[in-house]
């Protein structure tokens, strides 16, 4: 049975940029075939959008919750996203 395509809207708050999130997150998602986009906020936050198979979603969202080592990730907001992504790609700031 395939899994079912999942797209979701993640932003991560906490201390989240200039911990080498959004290049983690890049090699977390090409490693679980994850495709989306992520970028810093000007807010201080980190948000990305990401999409695959609903069990590659999952544990993106789950490593999202922890991020690289030194990050210190306090929430992270998810919602249902749009749109359709080929590859991973590091975003310049929103």
């Amino acid at each position: 049975m395939s899994d079912t395509i999942k797209t979701l809207r993640l932003v991560m708050h906490g201390r989240v940029q200039g911990v080498w999130f959004r290049d983690s997150m890049r090699r977390e998602a090409e490693h679980l075939g994850v495709s989306g986009w992520v970028r810093n906020r000007s807010d201080g936050a980190v948000e990305a959008m990401v999409q695959g198979a609903a069990g590659a979603v999952d544990e993106l969202v789950r490593w999202a919750h922890r991020g690289p080592q030194l990050a210190e990730v306090e929430r992270v907001e998810a919602e249902p996203g749009s749109g359709s992504f080929a590859g991973f790609e590091v975003r310049g700031s929103a």
